[in-house]
């Protein structure tokens, strides 16, 4: 089968929804298939092999600009393609990682109305590829943004188009006004376009149904995977103090590092804080910045500044590297996660995780025993779930090895691959 995979860049930084991309169709093309990984407005980054295009479509600063000025949509192509040229689109990275997503309403817009929208003439280059180039027999959308799209994709290509709904709720509840609710219209008409969705969990793809008003029968869960090369070895055996927590994601208050920092003040003034450390990793942007110094600092004032270590971004050895130090991991985000990447990657290790009863996680915690689960945003009860694990060491371990298990078994990339084509072939055979 011949796939088109279209991604979003997510402006320099590492993302979930580029990890998670890049990784299925890596792990579809080792099924055989023949598939095209597009990245959109900015590359893509992973820590794994890139197996994305070498050129993005729907260039960021092209986009911008034709949003923002006639004269840009009207000027000739080579115009477009120097805009599209790789050392301004790392330059335009830079500047969208300080962007919040409120100021992106226009440019939402832009890309949701298609080819009736001051963009269309980036639409137009994709359709043109794909239809004298690649020629795909499925169309794959990264997330629903993208759905303004779908119809002139079914219509130029006359193959079944599938969109993914993994994270966008956030986004969208970031948008300001009358944005917001302009962008939720359209979602809502345009969802009609795609023959099928993928939510990667129950829960989420309830949500989305209710937001964008899917049919339940059009709507397909696909659980994430993760390429396990590397992962789950030997458990590396640690001293049993300090008790090390950890939290791999990227800096910001939507992830709540702060409220795990709350919980682990309280966790060592129970325990001890000569007993405990906590240690943190993951890509930090410009605009949070101000927002980690300030996190730093009360760190600093409970008198817990040796007891906390930030190691930045991690590449993939580092990572793995990270986790195999680690007693437990927690990222306790303040919104229903979709995804929660770093949990079954954690899990894969052998690490158990404490995490919100919120979002993706009670799926996973059931699905693996590999967690606890305490509620959302109570640093106290993040606390007490934390002192359980580390007073119960044979208990941690055998939950940890609990969570291995069962994710080397239903949580790999082919088993994701091989799920997400069944839901390829199905609207292939009803289109």
């Amino acid at each position: 089968m011949r796939i088109a995979y279209v991604s979003a860049g997510a402006a320099g930084m590492l993302c979930g929804s580029c990890l998670h991309d890049n990784t299925l169709a890596a792990a579809i093309r080792r099924l055989g298939h023949d598939i095209a990984l597009i990245p959109t407005y900015t590359p893509i980054r992973t820590d794994e092999e890139d197996v994305s295009l070498g050129r993005p479509f729907y260039g960021a600063l092209n986009v911008y600009l034709q949003t923002r000025s006639s004269i840009v949509r009207r000027a000739p192509r080579f115009v477009h393609r120097i805009l599209d040229h790789p050392a301004l689109l790392r330059w335009a990275s830079k500047i969208g990682s300080s962007t919040s997503a409120a100021e992106l309403g226009e440019l939402t817009l832009s890309v949701l109305m298609g080819e009736e929208g001051p963009s269309r003439l980036e639409l137009e280059r994709l359709v043109s590829w794909l239809r004298d180039s690649f020629k795909p027999e499925v169309v794959h959308l990264t997330n629903s943004m993208f759905l303004g799209l779908a119809g002139p994709l079914k219509r130029e290509l006359g193959v079944p188009v599938i969109c993914s709904v993994q994270g966008e709720d956030l986004f969208l509840d970031g948008l300001v006004e009358p944005y917001r609710e302009r962008v939720l219209d359209l979602l809502r008409r345009r969802a009609g376009d795609a023959d099928a969705f993928i939510a990667t969990g129950e829960v989420y793809a309830k949500r989305m149904r209710e937001m964008l008003g899917i049919p339940e029968a059009r709507m397909n869960v696909v659980r994430l995977g993760l390429n396990l090369a590397g992962q789950g070895g030997a458990s590396v055996r640690r001293p049993p103090e300090p008790f090390v927590v950890g939290y791999l994601a990227r800096v910001c208050p939507e992830k709540g590092l702060h409220v795990l920092a709350k919980g682990f003040r309280e966790l060592a003034r129970k325990a001890g804080k000569e007993r405990v450390f906590l240690r943190a990793a993951g890509y930090l942007g410009p605009k949070d910045r101000p927002w980690f110094t300030e996190l730093r600092a009360r760190i600093a004032e409970w008198g817990l500044d040796d007891r906390f270590e930030y190691l930045g971004e991690i590449d993939r050895a580092g990572k793995i590297g990270f986790l195999s130090g680690l007693d437990v991991l927690s990222v306790p985000a303040t919104y229903p996660e979709s995804k929660g990447l770093s949990v079954l990657e954690a899990l894969a290790n052998g690490v158990p995780v404490v995490q919100p009863r919120d979002g993706s996680f009670p799926e996973m915690i059931e699905a693996t025993g590999g967690g606890v689960l305490f509620e959302p945003g109570s640093a106290e009860g993040l606390a007490a779930a934390l002192g359980s694990l580390m007073e119960d060491p044979s208990g941690r371990r055998a939950m940890g090895e609990r969570g291995r298990e069962a994710v080397h078994r239903l949580f790999s990339d082919e088993v994701m691959a091989r799920e997400t084509l069944k839901v390829y072939f199905a609207a292939t055979c009803t289109s």
